[in-house]
């Protein structure tokens, strides 16, 4: 077969385009990566805060899980878990 010079600087333009295209959502990643690590450093300072003022923090974050579910899941669960809790004399 006959060297297609044409077919070769495409498939070399699609490379570029493929390798800048990657880099981009690596970079993207990685940003976001960096983002999310300086929020996880002030959530712990929110609760080190929060500690501090005397507010149990295992609690809150009891509170902030429950928070973010459906109330009627809550509800259900709570109610499985106080007849668990009466079958067993508690």
């Amino acid at each position: 077969m006959k060297p297609d010079p044409t077919f070769d600087q495409a498939a070399d333009n699609t490379y570029r385009v493929t390798a800048a295209e990657l880099r981009g959502f690596v970079e993207r990643w990685e940003r976001l990566d960096a983002e999310r690590t300086d929020i996880i450093a002030q959530q712990k300072e929110v609760m080190a805060e929060a500690k501090s003022r005397g507010f149990d923090t295992k609690v809150m974050r009891k509170v902030i899980t429950l928070r973010k579910r459906d109330q009627a899941d809550i509800a259900a669960e709570e109610a499985v878990l106080q007849m668990y809790k009466e079958a067993l004399g508690m």
